[in-house]
């Protein structure tokens, strides 16, 4: 079994269902609170025991590339400006030297033809993958429970699951679930967009994975799917054939961040949890709500 030491994080997407904010700004820069939404993405990989982060890239997204570097005007005026809190929690947020690569998907192909272009810096490694837009709220981040699946499972590929509303699996992946295993259960099959009718299960997949390089050989000669794209569940399904998979049930909450109502849950979420922001925001957003609820019956 080989140790899980990359991960994968696309971020070459063009952010159309937040203009015009992402018009020159990448949508993973956009903040749930003060961190961007990839600055979660990267938290919990390095958690997890990740050592060294892909980042798949477009055009526009030279930003990405500059929060995880060092800014010496900015760390310069904190220094003389004596704000050593500010200062110490911007270093520790560093990366270490050579710990981040960057590699371009040219064209909007698809999650599938993302995951590809990172071909040559994965090698014939295992790798966990992780859409910055889906955020995990939780005592712990979502790829740190794949990580221990993975481990007693060794040498298969794992991804991440949580219960959907059974009338809503038309909207998700969703995964037959077969007999428990560790900390999580054998995958017997995966189904796109099923019909509450047609669904194996409740269980969706929520953009959390760790997959085997056979993944890319497969990638490579795939077919374009739905949305004339290259689909990632679609070279699964076809590694599944000759891999087992197992899916780990998240314990926490994933929150779409790719979408403006999850965005906004989330940002709710993370402040609240907040020791210093929490006790703050919490009566004004009772407030807010209970306006709305009354202007709402009002009408």
């Amino acid at each position: 079994m080989k140790k899980v030491r990359k991960a994968v994080i696309p971020v070459a997407g063009l952010g159309t269902r937040f203009l015009p904010a992402t018009k020159s700004m990448p949508k993973e820069m956009l903040t749930i609170v003060d961190r961007p939404v990839v600055q979660y993405a990267v938290d919990e990989a390095l958690e997890a025991g990740i050592e060294h982060i892909v980042f798949v890239t477009g055009r526009n997204k030279t930003a990405i590339e500059d929060y995880f570097d060092i800014q010496p005007e900015l760390f310069g005026t904190l220094t003389r400006s004596g704000k050593v809190e500010q200062l110490a929690s911007l270093e520790t947020m560093l990366p270490q030297a050579g710990s981040m690569s960057y590699t371009r998907q040219q064209s909007p192909h698809g999650l599938g033809h993302a995951v590809w272009c990172a071909r040559d810096i994965i090698g014939d490694d295992p790798f966990a993958l992780l859409l910055p837009d889906m955020v995990s709220f939780g005592p712990r981040g979502c790829l740190a429970g794949l990580m221990e699946l993975y481990d007693k499972v060794g040498g298969s590929n794992v991804i991440a699951v949580e219960q959907c509303d059974p009338m809503e699996t038309g909207k998700y992946g969703i995964v037959g679930k077969g007999a428990a295993v560790g900390n999580g259960f054998s995958v017997m099959s995966m189904v796109e967009k099923p019909a509450p009718s047609a669904a194996p299960s409740n269980f969706y997949i929520n953009g959390r994975y760790i997959l085997q390089p056979e993944i890319f050989d497969i990638l490579g000669t795939q077919e374009r799917g739905a949305g004339n794209e290259i689909q990632l569940t679609d070279a699964m399904l076809k590694l599944a054939a000759k891999q087992e998979f197992f899916a780990y049930p998240y314990e926490g909450r994933t929150f779409d961040c790719g979408s403006k109502e999850g965005f906004i849950q989330a940002n709710v979420a993370f402040a609240l949890a907040r020791s210093d922001i929490g006790s703050l925001v919490i009566d004004p957003i009772k407030e807010i709500v209970s306006s709305y609820e009354n202007r709402r019956q009002a009408a």
